[in-house]
């Protein structure tokens, strides 16, 4: 492995690891603690967090590491009799499948479903059960597969 891809590797390693913390926080803990609250509260402040994540610190490291295991997984497709392509391009695949089209696809819509939602109304009450249930079952899906994108990029890492 060559001194850019161990460095490219490592710095993806490290964004899915902190993606992997970010998610878990959620996964194991956040959520409980929203979903104890009144429902008007809960749903107000997951309603801040959803706006205030949108920062250029959060979209360098979930975008970055998604344009770096773009690249890794394309390597790793190019180098297949290397000993360390395999874990590579599972990093990549568990990163960009795991975190950005889960993301993507289940949990942005329902963040925006949830930004439209007046937290006092009836209706915001009923969805804001469904959106506990629904957006963590699939944020421990993003918890595990970052986990896993981070775990995959050391083992290549360790054959490199």
């Amino acid at each position: 492995m060559s001194s850019w891809l161990f460095a490219l590797t490592f710095v993806a390693a490290l964004g899915a690891a902190l993606m992997a913390g970010l998610f878990f926080v959620f996964s194991n803990f956040a959520m409980t603690a929203f979903g104890k609250l009144p429902p008007a509260v809960g749903i107000a402040a997951m309603q801040s967090i959803n706006v205030h994540i949108l920062n250029p610190a959060f979209f360098a490291l979930f975008f970055g590491t998604s344009a770096l295991s773009t690249v890794l997984a394309v390597v790793a497709i190019l180098n297949r009799a290397q000993t360390w392509s395999l874990p590579l391009l599972a990093g990549g695949l568990c990163y960009l499948a795991g975190v950005l089209l889960v993301t993507m696809i289940f949990n942005v819509p329902l963040n925006n479903r949830l930004a439209a939602s007046a937290p006092e109304s009836a209706e915001a009450a009923t969805f804001w059960a469904e959106y506990l249930r629904v957006w963590t079952a699939w944020n421990h899906v993003r918890t595990v597969l970052s986990l896993a994108a981070t775990a995959s990029f050391i083992l290549a890492l360790s054959r490199a």
